[in-house]
């Protein structure tokens, strides 16, 4: 076979239908638009979603109904809570914090507040900490890590928007 046998495959290759060019083209009188409305007028286009001028649907629901933040939201932990819901002081980490029920993922990034008061020796790794909230954990004799963890994407980011 040589370049100019090739041909391309039976009914890959379809004439256009040439409108407007009388009746016998079979495309005549009206050229496939009807008799009468705006798509038959020349020069007639509309953006998607348009209905005949009415306010469209896109318009009159509001945003906020299907509107969520791609941004991870904070989960905040004060230092009064950590007092309260651990009985021996130790190594706190976010999986703790969250069998303890102070932050509801552990993939969602945390904050600790300096809120409350605190006297037991607490070593915890967190996100991110207040200048507050360091203070008091280290006056009490304990440590801050803050760790730097990646942001969670969108998809990771399950939480449920609150204002419905």
């Amino acid at each position: 076979m040589k370049i100019h046998e090739l041909k391309p495959a039976v009914g890959a290759k379809k004439k256009r239908k040439r409108v407007g060019r009388g009746n016998a083209a079979q495309g005549g009188t009206y050229a496939t638009r009807g008799m009468k409305g705006q798509k038959s007028r020349s020069g007639a286009s509309f953006y998607p979603g348009f209905e005949g001028g009415r306010t469209p649907l896109v318009k009159l629901i509001p945003k906020k109904r299907g509107f969520r933040s791609l941004k991870p939201t904070w989960e905040i932990v004060n230092v009064g809570k950590l007092e309260s819901k651990f009985t021996k002081a130790g190594k706190v980490d976010k999986k703790k914090l969250a069998v303890a029920g102070l932050i509801k993922s552990v993939k969602s990034p945390a904050k600790l507040l300096g809120n409350g008061q605190i006297t037991k020796k607490f070593e915890i790794i967190i996100d991110a900490c207040s200048a507050g909230a360091k203070k008091a954990i280290e006056k009490a004799g304990g440590k801050v890590i803050v760790k730097k963890t990646e942001q969670p994407t969108a998809a990771e980011n399950t939480q449920p928007s609150k204002d419905k």
